[in-house]
C-alpha cells in the first residue's frame, strides 16, 4: 500500500468514525454537511475529495456502526459454552446497548431500517441484508442447539429466530422513543424466557 493510499484510508476512517454517532443519532436526512464538518474539522471538499456524497458516507457509517456492535455480539459468544448461553449473548448485548450504547443513538439497524424505508433504497437494503444475516445466525445456532440435544426437536425455528429478533427490535424502539431503559430490560426478560424454553 502506497503512502497516498494510506493516507486516504486513514482519511476515511477518521471521517467514518467521527460521523459515526451523528448519523446513529439524527439519521441520515437529519445529519447537515454542516454537521459533518463540525465533527470532523475538515472542509466540504475534503469530505467529499474522499467520499463522493454524503450517501456514501451514511453507507460506510451505517457498516462501521454495525460492525462494532456484531464483534460484540462474537466475541462474547466466543466464550460461551452452550447454544442457549450463545443466543442469550444477543440478549445480553441489546440489553447493554439500551444502558451505555455501544453505538449512542441505539441500534443501528433499526434506525436505519426505519429512516430509510421507502425514501433511501442503498440504505434500506444494507439494513436487510443485516437483516437477513441476523436471522440465518439465530437460525443456525437453534438448529445446532436441536443436533446437539440441547434444545426441543419441536421448535419452529424460524419462528422463534424472528420473534427474537422482532423482541429486540420492538424494545430497543420503545426504549428510545420513550426515553425509558426499563421497557428495554422487561423486553429482555421476555427474550430470555423465550430462549430457555427451547431446552430441553
Amino acid at each position: 500500500m502506497n503512502k497516498l493510499t494510506s493516507k486516504t484510508e486513514r482519511t476515511k476512517a477518521f471521517i467514518i468514525e467521527s460521523t459515526a454517532e451523528i448519523f446513529n443519532k439524527k439519521g441520515y436526512a437529519g445529519t447537515s454537511l454542516s454537521d459533518l464538518t463540525a465533527a470532523t474539522g475538515l472542509t466540504k471538499g475534503s469530505i467529499y475529495g474522499n467520499f463522493e456524497n454524503k450517501e456514501e458516507v451514511a453507507l460506510a457509517v451505517f457498516d462501521y456502526n454495525y460492525s462494532r456492535v456484531s464483534k460484540r455480539v462474537l466475541d462474547l459468544m466466543d466464550k460461551a459454552e452452550t447454544f442457549h448461553d450463545k443466543l442469550m449473548v444477543y440478549a445480553k448485548v441489546y440489553k447493554n446497548i439500551s444502558r451505555a450504547p455501544l453505538n449512542h443513538g441505539g441500534c443501528p439497524i433499526i434506525n436505519t431500517a426505519i429512516e430509510a424505508d421507502d425514501t433511501n433504497g442503498l440504505l434500506k437494503d444494507r439494513a436487510a441484508k443485516a437483516l437477513l444475516k441476523w436471522e440465518k445466525n439465530l437460525t443456525r445456532l437453534i438448529e445446532q442447539g436441536i443436533e446437539a440435544g440441547e434444545f426441543k426437536t419441536d421448535i419452529n425455528v424460524r419462528q422463534s429466530a424472528l420473534s427474537i429478533i422482532a423482541l429486540i427490535e420492538g424494545g430497543v424502539m420503545i426504549s428510545r422513543t420513550t426515553n425509558d431503559p426499563g421497557s428495554m430490560e422487561a423486553v429482555v426478560n421476555t427474550v430470555e424466557m423465550l430462549i430457555s424454553q427451547m431446552k430441553k
